[in-house]
């Protein structure tokens, strides 16, 4: 047999066999997206129960709520007469930060369904897990660990700090990852912070309301934090820029780029992104085990305070 037959029948096996490593992956994604799903919703539940709360520890952003009324909840006596226009037709980026009072929030029925889904997924999957974790591994090292992660997320900030033009926070970032990276211990010790070197944290959802792009409807995706439609687009898009994700557990083929663990390692690669995720997630919720006690009791529309706390907190990143 010919060599090009060989190399086309060694492709046809492989071929077959990648539907089933595809499903065994998109199984273990699937535990990876229900726990950050719930990371990102307790983090914004606690700053509701907590609204004084000092500036987290773990590499997370946490929401911090301001009084604000909030709009009237679908068929409430306060919302009768104000649902003719519902079945109009709207732009889904018609609405901006600080052009209306009113949360922009027209897919609601299926956000609510979706919150208490994530809710429920972090009483009986996450939180256990987290309690589990809590006892075995110590506040220091969570705190180390938590730094590390945030370490390694550096190109995303750092690009999109020169995507708007600011060129100084792309220094600071530059310089906090080389200290940090160095005399941190590979990022596990924040020294830069103790050196005053900081800068508001960018994302590619904050570049894009940069240059005008409004945040469009509140989404809320099962087993995924909080969005809206901008951000929703602009998280792929920084899941993009993570050279982690083509240079070392290469999720992306880049052609003609190397990669620590070679593309046709799919499996291990997949295995290596899962345990990362699994690990950020579970000890991210095991820092703030304590501060998410009571909340639901605090609060009397949780979804509410949820969703007008992650929009207040958008908006003031996009203007800072």
């Amino acid at each position: 047999m010919s060599e090009e037959g060989v190399r086309f029948r060694r492709v046809n096996s492989d071929s077959e066999v990648e539907p089933g490593r595809n499903a065994l992956v998109w199984a273990l994604s699937g535990v990876v997206a229900m726990s950050a799903a719930m990371i990102a919703g307790c983090s914004m539940a606690r700053a509701v129960a907590h609204p004084g709360d000092a500036t987290p520890i773990s590499a997370s952003s946490h929401v911090a709520l301001e009084p604000q009324p909030t709009s009237p909840r679908e068929g409430s006596p306060e919302a009768v007469g104000k649902t003719a226009d519902h079945d109009e037709f709207f732009d889904p980026f018609a609405a901006s930060e600080g052009t209306t009072g009113v949360e922009y929030d027209p897919w609601e029925p299926f956000n609510v369904v979706m919150f208490e889904l994530n809710r429920k997924i972090d009483r009986f999957v996450l939180k256990p897990v987290a309690q589990g974790y809590d006892i075995v591994m110590p506040d220091v090292a969570q705190i180390g660990v938590s730094n590390f992660f945030f370490s390694l997320r550096f190109v995303p900030r750092f690009m999109n700090n020169l995507f708007q033009g600011k060129v100084t926070g792309a220094g600071v970032e530059m310089g906090r990852f080389l200290i940090n990276s160095t005399l941190g211990v590979g990022g596990f010790l924040d020294i830069a912070t103790h050196m005053d070197l900081q800068t508001p944290e960018e994302d590619t959802g904050q570049t894009l309301g940069f240059y005008g792009v409004a945040p469009g409807p509140y989404l809320v995706l099962p087993l995924m934090p909080p969005f809206s439609l901008r951000d929703a687009f602009g998280y792929t898009v920084d899941v993009f820029l993570d050279p982690i994700n083509w240079l070392v557990l290469p999720l992306i083929e880049v052609k003609g780029v190397p990669s620590v663990i070679a593309h046709k390692n799919r499996m291990t690669t997949s295995i290596a992104q899962i345990g990362r995720r699994v690990e950020e997630i579970t000890n991210d919720r095991a820092l703030n085990l304590e501060k998410f006690q009571g909340v639901e009791e605090a609060t009397l529309d949780l979804y509410a305070a949820v969703r007008n706390a992650y929009l207040q907190k958008r908006a003031k990143a996009v203007r800072e």
